[in-house]
């Protein structure tokens, strides 16, 4: 598969789906609390993603080489897990840290966003690793402009990370997206600048940086899709579908009610 560029029509479909994937974070937001299942935040997320958003969930059903069908309409990983994390009926509790990733479909485009929450009080360390790893996410974002590279997004996350004693995931990365749910190119959270394929305008992709409190090492569990820290470390993960633009980049998954963008990031506009 090759890297596609959107033109006009394509930027404005890829900015609905992004902004409909923001706002099912959005209403999400106030369910997750102690006492909720995962199973419950999917069942919500399914229902309003369909009679609301007048969308599809494209996790729902998913299959990509070599997995069995995903059976959840939203990915959900506590605490250990780093990312695929599939719904159930354990209730979340005071302390727990949960990614909330979504994807949905609108017209045939695809907005991909993630959330950490923090469910209720939780530790020093987890309330830190949430903030820096939104932080990192946002250095890698922006990275993003025409003529960039993607080795400039993986560097500027990768050092920011392991400069606060993180670890980066390397097995999952970014990637393209628009009518297909993953395009070419794959988005790597570490690296060298001036490396690999350069930015374009009109290139859509995902940032979502999953960093660890302790390791990068990872395993798979014998569902075939939750990913857990080998170390039973934390892990965190934000994510954002970001246009390339002439002039440097718009987050498209952003809604009025999203986590503020950093003071850095604002100053630097």
């Amino acid at each position: 598969m090759t890297i596609t560029y959107k033109d006009s029509e394509g930027i404005a479909g890829m900015r609905l789906a992004g902004r409909l994937a923001a706002e099912l974070l959005d209403y999400l937001t106030p369910f997750v609390k102690p006492g909720v299942t995962t199973n419950e935040l999917d069942r919500l997320a399914e229902e309003h993603t369909a009679k609301v958003l007048g969308a599809i969930s494209a996790p729902l059903n998913y299959a990509p080489g070599g997995h069995h069908p995903y059976p959840k309409s939203i990915c959900t990983s506590i605490n250990h897990q780093v990312c695929h994390g599939i719904p159930n009926d354990k209730p979340l509790k005071k302390g727990d840290i949960v990614n909330i990733d979504v994807t949905v479909i609108k017209d045939g485009w695809h907005g991909d966003s993630s959330r950490m929450y923090m469910v209720g009080e939780v530790s020093v360390a987890a309330r830190r690793l949430c903030h820096l790893t939104y932080e990192a996410m946002w250095r890698g974002i922006m990275q993003v402009k025409d003529g960039a590279y993607l080795g400039d997004i993986g560097h500027a996350i990768q050092t920011f990370a392991e400069g606060h004693g993180l670890s980066v995931v390397r097995e999952f990365c970014g990637h393209g997206i628009g009518r297909h749910f993953h395009e070419e190119p794959q988005v790597l959270h570490y690296g060298k600048p001036g490396t690999l394929d350069q930015l374009k305008a009109g290139m859509t992709i995902t940032i979502e940086p999953m960093l660890n409190a302790g390791r990068k090492e990872i395993k798979e569990l014998g569902d075939g899709w939750t990913i857990v820290t080998k170390d039973h470390s934390l892990s965190a993960q934000w994510e954002h579908t970001v246009l390339v633009t002439p002039t440097g980049y718009e987050v498209l998954t952003q809604s009025a009610n999203s986590p503020a963008v950093p003071a850095f990031v604002t100053a630097a506009a």
